[in-house]
């Protein structure tokens, strides 16, 4: 007789519901798994035969067929090797059907019975609580991850013959978690870099505050050793902290990937990534056969940081326009597509010329216009457009270089402020589906973004004299809107729309 049990599959950040039947037939000993399994689903046959015998069971001696279904869907990992025990030992009477008809089972078995962690717990737990499932068995070392999902009996195990137990007289307790206690925790961490080691350079300080108030792209451009580099480091120390929402989401993308800790199961800050200028395009947006997602995925409600982006291979950094654009980035492929999220803060950084010192005060400038116009073209106007602020980092004085004062203003005073900006803007946007300016559509900057009729001819005429594309225009109201936000002004201002403007440089030379 067939038995069905119940465990899940993940199919870009979606879980879906899967069904492994089990089947005993009469005839020569084997072993067939069917339903689109991958090598790894595969190699459960040698796994389950030796954890069901070393956990002191027997094995079926006929014909075992193993079927995964909806047999149309693409199955991959090892998550299937404890469903399938479960299987196997109901059709040998250890455990009832009735019984277990109401659990769902996740988890890879160690061949002499133990179960170990496996990838995707989240998003497998919040797939089957979305289809009425509310006791699910998955390795202990995955429990308190797959107990961030909330409203589910989380039962952790060590091995198989736990599962049996529980069954039998040995209950296994919920796992529960304080969930809050981690967001509260991630409050309290320290930051390696911090802005008020960071000398001189007060408008390159002044437009990273903008940016991580309002989630706007940033490109900074200056000679060599003038603290680009050191201030993108400090960046994610005035980052504001994650809602419960983009924590849970983020620790999705990250247990998919296997990124996540075991001792920080759920993620509590946002990420920084700073990616070398010889990665790949498909390295950066995602992809693969079952495409996984990228460097601009794990940015996600983050920063993505690029280093000398003009080193950067130019089809790399063209790939990068439409998810700024989106917010989001599809893959697709011959059989499916898939889509991740991708609302990240571009973080660049460049010198101006190929010798770094174009418009240097101190050191002359060794480059050919024609050098300087191919190295800057590296950049394309279409992807220029989609940064929001581009800001000159010069070369410091002697003055500053020399001041040992710590006179500097600290990060955790820049973090308040940007704190306060973004409650602004979250309380704002609550009914808009959005979290914050630099998400704005054109319909929202019509209800959001009004301007009296002096700010009206004043950005008129700067829509002349620096032929202001529709895009850059929108972009222009979205940083006035928040730099009114960071002074608290409900309306938006000709001095906000007149600093916007001055962020907004034509080209990188300035």
């Amino acid at each position: 007789m067939v038995n069905k049990v119940t465990t899940a599959t993940v199919i870009g950040l979606n879980a879906y519901k899967v069904s492994v039947e089990t089947d005993v037939l009469n005839g020569l000993p084997g072993f067939a798994i069917v339903g689109l399994p991958d090598t790894a689903i595969n190699e459960a046959r040698d796994r389950v035969r030796s954890a069901i015998k070393n956990s002191g069971f027997t094995f079926p001696a006929k014909k075992v067929v193993i079927n995964l279904a909806p047999a149309d869907l693409k199955k991959e990992g090892s998550i299937f090797d404890l469903p399938i025990a479960v299987g196997l030992l109901v059709e040998e009477g250890v455990l009832e059907e009735d019984k277990i008809k109401d659990y769902a089972f996740i988890g890879e078995l160690s061949l002499d019975g133990s179960l170990r962690g496996v990838t995707g717990m989240l998003p497998l737990i919040l797939g089957l609580k979305a289809e009425g499932i509310k006791n699910i068995f998955v390795p202990q070392i995955n429990a308190v991850e797959a107990a961030l999902a909330g409203e589910v009996n989380i039962l952790g195990a060590n091995c198989l013959s736990d599962v049996v137990n529980h069954f039998a007289d040995v209950q296994i307790k919920p796992t529960v978690i304080d969930i809050n206690k981690y967001l509260t925790d991630s409050a309290k961490q320290e930051y390696l870099y911090d802005f008020k080691d960071v000398k001189g350079q007060q408008k390159a300080k002044r437009a990273l505050e903008i940016a991580a108030a309002g989630g706007h792209n940033i490109l900074m451009i200056g000679t060599p050793g003038s603290g680009k580099t050191l201030m993108a480091k400090c960046f994610a120390s005035i980052l504001p902290p994650l809602e419960l929402s983009e924590a849970l989401e983020l620790t999705k993308i990250y247990s998919i990937c296997g990124l996540l800790s075991t001792n920080e199961p759920l993620m509590t800050k946002r990420p920084f990534r700073a990616v070398h200028h010889t990665a790949s395009a498909n390295g950066i947006i995602g992809g693969g056969s079952n495409p996984k997602p990228g460097e601009i995925t794990l940015a996600h409600r983050g920063v993505l940081f690029l280093d000398e982006m003009v080193e950067f291979p130019r089809n790399v950094l063209e790939v990068l326009r439409q998810p700024l654009e989106d917010g989001e980035i599809v893959i697709a492929r011959a059989k499916h597509s898939i889509k991740y999220p991708a609302q990240f803060m571009l973080l660049g950084a460049m010198n101006p010329c190929p010798c770094g010192y174009l418009g240097d005060r101190e050191k002359q400038c060794t480059c050919s216009e024609f050098q300087i116009s191919r190295y800057q073209s590296r950049l394309s106007g279409p992807l220029l457009d989609r940064i929001d602020l581009q800001v000159e980092v010069p070369r410091l004085t002697a003055n500053e270089l020399l001041n040992t004062q710590p006179s500097n203003e600290s990060s955790a005073d820049i973090r308040k402020r940007v704190i306060k900006a973004r409650k602004i803007q979250a309380e704002r946007y609550k009914n808009d589906g959005i979290l914050t300016n630099s998400e704005l559509t054109s319909k929202l900057i019509k209800k959001y973004c009004i301007i009296d009729k002096q700010s009206a001819d004043l950005l008129k005429t700067a829509s002349v004299k620096y032929q202001l594309s529709g895009r850059r225009y929108d972009r222009v109201l979205k940083l006035a809107r928040t730099i009114a936000d960071l002074e608290g002004s409900e309306d938006i201002k000709q001095s906000h729309l007149m600093q916007a403007l001055q962020y907004r440089m034509s080209n990188p030379s300035g």
